[in-house]
C-alpha cells in the first residue's frame, strides 16, 4: 500500500445498495432535475471534471468522483453518494488505461450516458495512462467534450465548441511555453520518483534518467531493486540530472529518501500530483505552476 494514502472509502454494503437504487427510481433517474436544468456529468476524477468544467460552462453541472488529493484512484471504493451521481449522468469521462477502474462499474449505471475514455480519446500510442499531461491529449478531450455535449444540448452546440476552443487556446500555450523550456536547456535529464508526468516531460524533451527497475516497484508498490537506488542516488549526489520531479501523492520511504538527497545536493524537487492540488481550481492553473516549476528547475 501507498504509505501517504488516507484509509479508502468503505465499498457499497447490499442495504446501501438497495437504499440508492430506491432513491434513483424516486429521483427519476438520468435527468437532469436536481442540476437546475443543466446537463449533467460525472468524471471520474475533478482533473477530468475540471475540462468538462471548461466545455460546459454554466451549461453543465459536474460531479468529479475524486476530488481528495489523498485519495487514490487505483484502490479507490464508490459509495452510495457516487452511485446516485453516475445513476443521473447523462455524460460520464473516464481517465482510462487501467488507471480508474473503479469508474467503469460507475458508468455502466449511467445506462442513458454518453460515455467518454480519455485514455482512448488521446490514443497516443503509449502504455502511460496519466494522459492528462499530455496537451495534445487534453485538446482532443475537450473536442469530444463539446462534441457531445452539444448532441445533448443542441441549442448550446455553438457555445460548447466556443469554449472548448477557447480552452484549447490556452492548452496550446501551456504546451509551446513547455516547448520552449525544453529547448533552452537541450539534453536536459530528471530523475522522477513515478512516471506520471511522462508526457509532459516528453513534451519539454527533456530525458526522464530513473532506471526502470526504479519506477517499476515504486508503480507496483514493492521493494525498490538496491542496485537501482543506488543509481538513482548516484545520479543525484554527482548531479547528473538537472531535478528531481516528485509525484506527491506518492510518498514512500524510498521516494522520501530521493526528495532529501535532492535537496541536500542541492537540486530543485518539481512536485507533480495526479489530481488538482489543495488550492487549485482549474486545470489552466495548475499545469502553469507546474510547467513553471519545472521551468525554473531546467533554469537552476
Amino acid at each position: 500500500m501507498r504509505s501517504s494514502r488516507l484509509p479508502r472509502l468503505i465499498g457499497l454494503a447490499s442495504a446501501a445498495t438497495a437504499l440508492v437504487l430506491a432513491l434513483a427510481a424516486c429521483g427519476g433517474g438520468n435527468t437532469a432535475g436536481d442540476s437546475g436544468g443543466k446537463v449533467e456529468a460525472v468524471a471520474s476524477t475533478d482533473v477530468w471534471g475540471s475540462v468538462v468544467s471548461a466545455v460546459g460552462g454554466d451549461q453543465v453541472q459536474v460531479t468529479s468522483i475524486i476530488h481528495d488529493p489523498a485519495a487514490d484512484p487505483h484502490s479507490y471504493e464508490t459509495t452510495p453518494q457516487d452511485a446516485l451521481a453516475a445513476q443521473r449522468a447523462q455524460l460520464t469521462l473516464a481517465n482510462g488505461g487501467g488507471y480508474d477502474d473503479f469508474f467503469t462499474k460507475l458508468a455502466d449505471q449511467a445506462t442513458n450516458a454518453k460515455k467518454l475514455v480519455a485514455y482512448d480519446i488521446a490514443a497516443t500510442g503509449d502504455e502511460n495512462e496519466h494522459v492528462w499531461y499530455s496537451f495534445a491529449s487534453v485538446q482532443k478531450v475537450a473536442d469530444q467534450v463539446a462534441a457531445e455535449l452539444g448532441q445533448l444540448r443542441p441549442s448550446a452546440a455553438q457555445t460548447f465548441t466556443a469554449n472548448a476552443n477557447a480552452f484549447k487556446t490556452k492548452v496550446a500555450e501551456l504546451q509551446a511555453k513547455t516547448e520552449q523550456a525544453g529547448a533552452a536547456h537541450p539534453d536536459s535529464k530528471v530523475i522522477a520518483t513515478e512516471p506520471v508526468a511522462h508526457y509532459l516531460l516528453e513534451t519539454a524533451k527533456v530525458t526522464d534518467a530513473t532506471p526502470h527497475e526504479f519506477s517499476e516497484a515504486v508503480e507496483e508498490e514493492s521493494d525498490v531493486p538496491a542496485a537501482a537506488l543506488a543509481e538513482v542516488n548516484a545520479l543525484i549526489s554527482g548531479k547528473q540530472v538537472k531535478a528531481v520531479v516528485n509525484n506527491a501523492q506518492t510518498v514512500t520511504p524510498v521516494t522520501q529518501q530521493v526528495v532529501n538527497n535532492a535537496k541536500q545536493a542541492g537540486l530543485p524537487v518539481v512536485d507533480v500530483t495526479e489530481t488538482l492540488p489543495a488550492g487549485a481550481t482549474d486545470y489552466i492553473s495548475w499545469m502553469t505552476s507546474e510547467v513553471d516549476a519545472l521551468a525554473g528547475a531546467l533554469n537552476s
